[in-house]
Parts: structure tokens; sequence; C-alpha cells
């Protein structure tokens, strides 16, 4: 099979490697859409991993082998497949926090070589820990492969909303309206929250309008803060969600969020940059801050019937399409973005 191969810092290489083979317990997926994704990018272009490695974990596709001991899934099946699943059964897991879980961090899906996602591959095995725990999710005959990929990136969205406590009601500033920062805009709305976005592209502050913001700034506007006070009653945001690794973003928004809010790290930073902050301005405001990382495996349900039942447009976030011979084309597009780049699938 066909398949992009990490050989090293932002060296992909399209080659022809073995399709996996299959334990007694496990499943084998025909991959028809994987979206690309910000940590993707990141494991591409940073010495994070030791190559060869085939990333990639937004998947959807078709099961086209099953191991001999596997009954509940058929060739044919369309599904989606969740490239981690917890133990359910350690000290994290029973705090609910599934993404420390050491077989949520160490039990993926594979095209080969260290697993690593497998999802920029033809066909990605799934092993028999995932296929027994909820790892794969039946598609509905009328939702595409397209959407059913984002069931993961919007279970990661859907866990810092519900870790930010956003209740009816409240306003939520998003700093960046990229693909992720749009999708926050579309849950924040659909759990009756209000909008706030900032983006340095005019292209993207206009999406953010179209897609349920109500209201979209340039994130260098210095009378920021004060127009989001104008919206707020004089008080601030109640929450931020930081959608983008950024210093200045994470100033605005203490700028930005009233006293007793929430401010969000959702962006993973560069590990040498370091923020310096006055620790007073959290103890007399009363500011929380939290970090949100991956999915969580009690929102699965939720994330999938948010997807399947259209309760957001995620066909409103797709903007290029690229064959999975050109990842590198896409990985540079998503890099540089054009001003109507959002989010990119890939097709093996």
């Amino acid at each position: 099979m066909k398949a992009q191969v990490f050989r090293g810092v932002n060296q992909l290489s399209y080659e022809e490697v073995p399709v996996p083979t299959l334990a007694a317990d496990e499943v084998l997926v025909q991959v028809r859409v994987v979206g690309l994704c910000q940590s993707d990018i990141k494991k591409i272009l940073y010495p994070l991993y030791q190559p060869p490695r085939i990333f990639g974990h937004e998947t959807a596709g078709v099961i086209s082998a099953v191991g001999e001991a596997v009954t509940d899934w058929q060739v044919g099946q369309r599904v989606v497949v969740m490239h981690h699943i917890p133990c359910m059964r350690c000290e994290y897991c029973l705090n609910e926090n599934f993404s420390m879980c050491e077989v949520y961090k160490n039990i993926t899906t594979t095209a080969g070589f260290a697993p690593s996602g497998g999802g920029f591959a033809e066909y990605v095995k799934v092993p028999g820990h995932i296929v027994r725990s909820g790892g794969l999710i039946p598609i509905p005959d009328d939702v595409t492969f397209e959407q059913a990929s984002f069931v993961e990136p919007t279970n990661c969205c859907l866990k810092a909303v519900k870790k930010a406590e956003v209740k009816p009601g409240e306003t939520v500033l998003i700093t960046g309206a990229g693909p992720i920062g749009l999708m926050f805009i579309m849950l924040v709305k659909y759990f009756g929250g209000r909008a706030i976005a900032t983006d340095l592209l005019p292209s993207r502050i206009e999406k953010a309008l179209a897609v349920g913001a109500e209201a979209a700034f340039d994130a260098r506007d210095p009378d920021l803060p004060q127009k989001i006070q104008a919206l707020t009653n004089g008080l601030g945001v109640n929450t931020t969600l930081l959608a983008v690794p950024s210093d200045k973003a994470f100033f605005q928004a203490l700028d930005c969020t009233r006293k007793g809010g929430k401010i969000l790290f959702f962006a993973e930073f560069p590990d040498e940059v370091e923020i310096p902050i006055n620790p007073n301005i959290l103890y007399r405001r009363e500011i929380d801050l939290m970090g949100s990382y991956s999915s969580s495996f009690r929102l699965q349900s939720l994330a999938t019937d948010i997807v399947f039942n259209r309760r957001i447009d995620v066909d409103a976030l797709v903007s290029d399409r690229y064959p999975l011979q050109e990842l590198s084309q896409a990985v540079a597009k998503a890099v540089s973005p054009t001003p109507e780049t959002y989010k990119i699938l890939i097709y093996p």
C-alpha cells in the first residue's frame, strides 16, 4: 500500500509499505478521509519523534478485514477510527483525566513502524484494545466520510468547552479563527454562549461572523479590551479560549477576561516559550488558568451526536482537499495559509 512516511524533520516520503497484518482481535480499515491536524504538523516539522513513522489520526474509512476473534464488526462497515482509548481503570481514568492514561498514550492505531496514528496511509490497523473498547464508531448512511472525520477534533474542542464550563448566556473570547477557533465558535453558540473572536486575517474575521460569532475583531486592535467591555456591560468575557500559541494573545486574554473568569490554554506552545506573569493578577482578580489537551472518552457519544446530526456545520470548515501523494504540499499550505485556508482534508 502507499503511505506518507515521516523520515526526519520536514521529510515525508510517499512510498510503498506492507499492509499491516492482523492479530485475531484487530481490524483493518481502508482510509477514505483523514484530517490534517496541527499536532500532525508539529510532529512533521519539529524533532519530537524518532523516524520512521506514519502519522494521521482524524480518520474515517471502511473496514476491509477483521481478525478471526472479532465478532462485532464486519467487512464493508463505514467507521470513524478513534486512535486512542483509555484503560478506564487507572487513577487518571477514574478521575476522568483520560488523556493522561498510559494506555491512552501508548496504544494507538498504526500503518507500520512505531504506532503513531497511521491515517496517512491507504490502510490503518486498529489494535484489539481500541476495537473492544469503543474506538470504532459506525457512520450512518447519510453522513459523509468528510463529516465523519470531524468526530475526533470535535471531541477535543468539546472537552475544552466542557472543562471551561461554558454556560448559556456567557460570553466567550476565542483567540484565533482558524479551523479550531471556528469550531469553538460553533460549539459555544450550540451550548447557548456568545462568542467573540479575534484573528489577524480579515477573511477569518468575516468567517468567524459567518459561522456564528457575535463579534470579531483584529487581534492587533489596541482598543480590543474596551470594545469587549462595551459588549459585556463593562465586565469582560466569562472565559477566554486560547486557540493560538501566542503570548500576546494570553496577555490580551488577561485584559479582556472579567474578575472570576477563566482562561483556557488549548493551543500547544513551543517548549521554549515562557510567559512571565504577576501572580497577584490571578490572586486579586480570581482568574482561573487551565489547560485542555486531546479528547475525552466521556464525551465521545456527544461529539458523535453533534457531528452526525449536524448540530454544527463541519462542512463550512473545509477549505482544501489533497490526495495523500501531496501531503507535503498540504502541510506547507497549513503552515503558510492563504486568507481562505481553514481545514485541510487528505484522501488516501
